[in-house]
């Protein structure tokens, strides 16, 4: 694959990756100016010459992708005895973080809470599967980046969705919720699970994933009811900022470590914050 071909893949996937090219050569290098190389935390796209240099420029790509830094970096290499190559030129590199990964969101359920909260989640870099068996309750104009998905088996689309992704169910059947509640627990790697309903359903609910074997640390990660409780009301919209406060809420918890220079706190989600640094507090 071209490494332009893997950046509009990778884009696609809502990926990270490093952009890395050949700026300047000087002497004999093993390739021309403007080559490039696409490097992930998995895999590379296209080349640089091989040899330790790549290794190297591969080194300091992943460890831009796991500091989840944004800053482009010029590198300057010699490529001598020190990187056991004899061509004896040397070449700058230009680092270029893309595709910052975006968040993963599963919402089940075309009713009317649905159709108020997917368009506000499609207003955020994020990716929405918007998820039912009723192809004529989704609206005729589905945002650009919503996939709207209509299955009869619906439960089969938990298992279709990346490890960290968030999942919000809101269907129109109570077993299918309490279907899609077990198998959304049994995956157990999810970074957020809202499920819809009062507090008496999350009781109810509770009562028959206990008989099925959930143990209780488990189930308390489950939201229900989700959604802001400072967020009053019952109307489809007013339920739906709740929720969509609650999401961004916990997509902008801080990561465990230092990310791009700041202070961040420990035991929280480290899935891609919603919003541009200038705008968080």
């Amino acid at each position: 694959m071209s490494w332009i071909s893997a950046l509009a893949d990778l884009q696609d996937k809502g990926e990270a990756c490093v952009l890395v090219t050949i700026i300047e050569e000087r002497g004999s290098t093993p390739r021309n100016a403007g080559s490039k190389m696409v490097v992930t935390a998995e895999r590379i796209f296209e080349t640089i010459g091989g040899g330790h240099l790549e290794y190297k420029a591969m080194q300091m790509a992943r460890e831009m992708l796991e500091s989840r830094s944004q800053d482009t970096r010029l590198e300057r290499f010699s490529l001598g005895a020190s990187l056991g190559q004899c061509c004896g030129g040397a070449t700058v590199l230009l680092f270029e973080p893309m595709g910052q990964p975006q968040a993963q969101i599963a919402v089940f359920g075309a009713g009317h809470v649905g159709r108020a909260l997917v368009p506000l989640l499609a207003s955020l870099p994020c990716k929405v599967r918007w998820i039912d068996s009723r192809e004529n309750e989704f609206p005729e104009q589905i945002p650009a980046n919503v996939q709207k998905i209509v299955n009869d088996e619906v439960v089969d689309e938990v298992e279709n969705m990346p490890p960290g992704s968030y999942y919000i169910v809101m269907t129109h059947n109570h077993q299918l919720d309490l279907e899609l509640t077990a198998a959304i627990l049994q995956r157990g790697d999810f970074a957020y699970y809202g499920l819809i309903g009062s507090r008496t359903k999350r009781v109810k609910f509770e009562h028959r994933l206990r008989e099925r074997g959930f143990e209780e640390p488990l189930m308390a990660r489950m939201r229900c009811p989700m959604g802001l409780p400072e967020v009053k009301g019952k109307l489809p919209v007013e339920i739906a900022v709740s929720i969509a406060g609650e999401v961004i809420a916990t997509y902008n918890a801080l990561f465990g470590e230092k990310t791009a220079g700041q202070e961040v706190k420990k035991g929280e989600s480290s899935v891609a914050r919603l919003l541009p640094a200038s705008r968080r507090s």
